[in-house]
């Protein structure tokens, strides 16, 4: 069978100027119109053709070979679409903030892009973080004439460092955010190594445990914060991002809006849980007025002080586990498994782009476990 002629473009930086790479198997109905394009070129280095990287040149590519050959872009184009309803950040916090001595700053159309595609206020302070320390670890060297050597001796100095998995994974996401979208060249660095992530379970604590928690917070307000997180499965930032409109009594859900990945998504509100939040909210003071729940100053509140409600009322209860606000929503998922719930369900109810995600659950859940009899049993002891 006759297979279909195509052509992938890639992004590629030849004497520090931008080219557009052709890459396609010989055929010679291709060699003689890349034969008719704005000064073609030939890379040795990369191995396919290439011209200068501008909007005539991508244009005449694409009517060329319009109708004879397909044109695999998911190596050149990078498209992040805006999350519809999502409120737009701003970084002008790090863009005017002061730098100590010789430190790096990110470059302004750094920050603005970040704010152009509507990162997450914590993606973009992660972003901005740690390309700056690549930024310095690089000092003297223009961006666009690093290459991918010098970028993995930086990684495998970080792996000599013990950092994580996941710092190393962020720091490869800031620097391919700046190559491949800051200076539009996707998949400019796409044969990086990326570090294998431990498969760690997740850590989970019981029903009566969790009891325990929320019978030994400080207040209504701790009672309530706890509650919600085990209840309903959610994130801290989540939690944190609550408004009173968010608690649905009518349909008794609760709406989560922008959640990880901007996504909104609802889940379950309880009924003996909403009992509590309409005390909280009329009884405490002063009373939240736009947040579910605030600071003081009428702020929201802090994700340490959410860290701190959870970690006090677990140590009240002399729970030997350092018990995190995470843990909860762990917790949320595994017992609602345990009790039949399906896997479908959960994923909907945690916000999981994929069910492998909400599958590593089932390797905590102990019900099918409890159902299995140790070979110890069978011996007479």
């Amino acid at each position: 069978m006759k297979h279909q002629k195509s052509i992938t473009l890639k992004h590629l930086l030849i004497n520090d100027n931008k080219q557009i790479g052709l890459k396609f198997y010989p055929d010679k109905v291709i060699h003689s119109l890349i034969k008719t394009l704005p000064n073609p070129k030939w890379s040795k280095e990369f191995g396919m053709v290439y011209l200068a990287n501008n909007s005539v040149n991508f244009q005449k590519i694409m009517e060329t070979f319009r109708g004879v050959a397909w044109i695999n872009l998911s190596s050149f184009s990078s498209k992040r679409s805006l999350a519809k309803g999502s409120t737009p950040i701003s970084v002008d916090s790090y863009r005017k903030r002061t730098v100590k001595g010789t430190e790096s700053r990110c470059p302004e159309q750094f920050y603005r892009k970040l704010e152009l595609k509507n990162y997450s206020l914590n993606t973009a302070k992660i972003y901005i973080t740690l390309f700056e320390r690549f930024m310095d670890a690089h000092k003297g060297i223009p961006l666009l004439n690093i290459d991918e050597e010098q970028i993995r001796i930086y990684l495998q100095g970080l792996v000599h460092q013990n950092r994580s998995s996941s710092y190393i994974n962020q720091m490869i996401n800031s620097i391919k955010f700046y190559y491949e979208v800051v200076e539009q060249m996707p998949n400019r660095f796409y044969s990086i190594e990326r570090p294998m992530k431990k498969e760690k379970l997740p850590k989970v604590i019981s029903a009566e445990e969790v009891q325990s928690i929320i019978n030994n917070t400080n207040n209504i307000k701790h009672r309530c914060i706890v509650s919600l997180l085990y209840s309903a499965g959610l994130r801290r930032g989540e939690l944190l991002s609550l408004k009173i409109e968010d608690i649905d009594s009518k349909r008794m859900v609760i709406n989560v809006k922008d959640g990880k990945g901007r996504k909104d998504r609802i889940t379950l509100l309880s009924p003996s849980v909403l009992i509590e939040l309409r005390n909280y909210v009329l009884l405490w003071k002063p009373r939240p007025s736009n947040y579910l729940f605030e600071s003081v100053s009428g702020e929201k509140y802090s994700p340490t002080s959410i860290n701190k409600v959870v970690r006090e009322a677990a140590i009240k209860a002399k729970i030997r586990k350092k018990v995190t606000p995470h843990m909860l929503r762990h917790s949320f998922a595994t017992h609602l498994l345990e009790n039949g719930t399906d896997l479908r369900s959960i994923q909907v109810l945690l916000g999981h782009s994929s069910s492998n995600t909400t599958e590593i659950y089932t390797q905590v859940a102990i019900n099918h476990i409890k159902k299995i009899k140790s070979p110890i049993e069978m011996l007479n002891l």
